[in-house]
């Protein structure tokens, strides 16, 4: 199969890269300038700097489960980037709705997989908290992550919502 690059989206993995830079970039101030363990308030009450460390998924699943799930993690992101990887050299270079959200997981699932092969587990320090309710710790990565799948869900629910219209003969608003 030929990939008219100059044409398909490729070109928005440049968002993936600089998702990349900025969560590695990240990872490095916080390895070197916070403490382990320790809160470092940036908000007082609601947010804070937390450097912690993950060998599991979202909210540490699996994170006891021995070492294979870092493999297993891994191999996952690697397929899932791959996948949309192709699925971007098929989009129109301007259909950015589509290219956006793939480019931002990508990102995130490459730069979180490239922690498990460097350091052997994800750098999450970012801790939001009411009183004493505490969302687990993220990093820019999981960030690019949901965010990616938040738009890549509404993009398709407003596509069928279109779409239905069209097919009842009702003007979009």
């Amino acid at each position: 199969m030929m990939v008219a690059y100059r044409k398909s989206a490729l070109a928005w993995l440049l968002l993936s890269a600089v998702v990349i830079a900025m969560d590695q970039g990240s990872k490095r101030w916080v390895v070197t300038r916070l403490p382990e363990y320790t809160a470092v308030p940036v908000i007082d009450g609601i947010w804070s700097w937390y450097r912690s460390y993950n060998t599991g998924a979202a909210f540490s699943l699996l994170s006891d489960a021995g070492g294979w799930q870092q493999v297993f993690f891994s191999v996952l992101a690697v397929g899932i980037s791959v996948a949309l990887g192709i699925a971007l050299a098929r989009l129109p270079r301007g259909n950015w709705r589509q290219a956006v959200p793939y480019a931002l997981i990508i990102g995130g699932a490459l730069s979180n997989a490239i922690d498990r092969a460097i350091r052997g587990h994800v750098v999450d320090f970012i801790q939001w908290y009411w009183k004493d309710y505490y969302w687990p710790s993220f990093n820019f990565s999981d960030v690019a992550i949901v965010t990616g799948a938040v738009a890549l869900v509404a993009t398709e629910l407003v596509a069928s919502e279109v779409t239905a219209r069209r097919a009842r003969g009702d003007s979009a608003r």
